[in-house]
């Protein structure tokens, strides 16, 4: 049944994933056709435009996609912990009604604190180091981005000003 709403859930994300795109690239296609009509002297080259903020786009979809997906595989260890915990606990409970003396039972629940304290501190490490994999992948998608975007300026400045002293 969990696998059932996973998958249903992935699909959602997935289709509305592709509907963003979708709309983008039309609506990119209609900016492209309008624009692209308009030639004035010292205007940037509009289909380079174009196709940087596309690049953009693209690389903003795929941050949020990588991002998604690591909130989902977080969500998914976090159920999966919760799972397990409640497992334990039961153990847990059949275990201290079997010890007969007090101070037996005062010691297993001292060990059974401490084991469930270090499995918790070890469960949220795990857990925001997935976080943190998945954040620093989308960062590492959109700097990439970034850095191809400065360097797009930088040759349509330099066409743009090629192309004013030849006029």
């Amino acid at each position: 049944m969990a696998d059932d709403s996973e998958s249903a859930a992935k699909s959602m994300t997935t289709a509305a994933f592709d509907n963003a795109r979708q709309s983008a690239q039309q609506a990119t296609q209609e900016f492209t056709k309008l624009f692209s009509q308009l030639k004035m002297p010292g205007l940037p080259d509009v289909e380079a435009l174009v196709a940087a903020q596309r690049k953009n786009f693209e690389a903003m979809t795929t941050a949020n996609k990588v991002a998604m997906e690591g909130a989902q595989t977080v969500a998914r260890r976090h159920m999966e912990i919760m799972q397990a915990a409640m497992t334990d606990m039961t153990e847990t409970v059949k275990s201290l009604t079997s010890v007969e003396s007090p101070q037996a039972q005062a010691a297993k629940q001292a060990d059974l604190l401490k084991s469930a304290y270090e499995k918790a501190v070890a469960n949220m490490h795990e857990l925001s180091e997935l976080m943190q994999k998945a954040n620093g992948e989308a960062v590492s998608l959109l700097n990439k981005r970034f850095v191809e975007a400065i360097d797009e300026v930088k040759l349509l400045i330099t066409k743009s000003s090629q192309s004013a002293t030849n006029i």
